[in-house]
């Protein structure tokens, strides 16, 4: 169930995520959780729910919201939540078309220089399924460090009980 692609250099453009943005990233949020395997959003995904979190993240400035774009279409989006205590989740995912090319790596490095900038934050945190080993390798490039396997923790909703690695990075002091 691991997806392996050799990465490939990305022309991707990263930028913070507007308002004109959202309709295209739930689209893109509802392609991803259809897989099934990378996120832990599940179909059917509460459209108005997800566009409220998404403008709720735009217009938070604790907050940071970007989408990755190749050719002008909107292929990646990442989202760090600051809660206040030092820690920003991390949360991310990619067109499947898109993976394998240094979208997720870009996102990720332009997030974690945004984290490095703000003193409130110390640690960046999140957490991916253990059979995504593409994400794991990405996170361990970055600099990540594993540091908690949650065993049986995330229900889905075919009732099964999934794994969870936790990984975190210390980004200030």
């Amino acid at each position: 169930m691991a997806e392996q692609r050799t990465p490939e250099t990305t022309s991707a453009t990263v930028r913070p995520a507007g308002h004109a943005d959202v309709r295209a990233m739930i689209d893109l949020q509802v392609a991803v959780a259809g897989e099934g395997a990378w996120i832990g959003r599940e179909l059917p995904l509460d459209l108005d729910e997800r566009a409220a979190a998404f403008t709720a993240a735009i217009d938070d400035p604790d907050r940071l919201s970007l989408v990755a774009e190749l050719h002008g279409t909107i292929v990646g989006q990442l989202g760090l939540d600051n809660d206040g205590m030092g820690h920003a989740g991390l949360g991310m995912f990619v067109a499947a078309d898109a993976r394998g090319r240094g979208v997720g790596s870009v996102l990720l490095a332009d997030a974690l220089t945004w984290a490095r900038a703000h003193p409130a934050i110390h640690k960046v945190t999140l957490q991916h399924w253990p059979h995504n080993a593409a994400a794991h390798a990405l996170y361990r490039r970055h600099g990540f460090q594993t540091e908690g396997y949650l065993h049986r923790h995330w229900r889905r909703r075919n009732g099964e009980l999934w794994d969870a690695v936790v990984m975190g990075l210390l980004v200030g002091t």
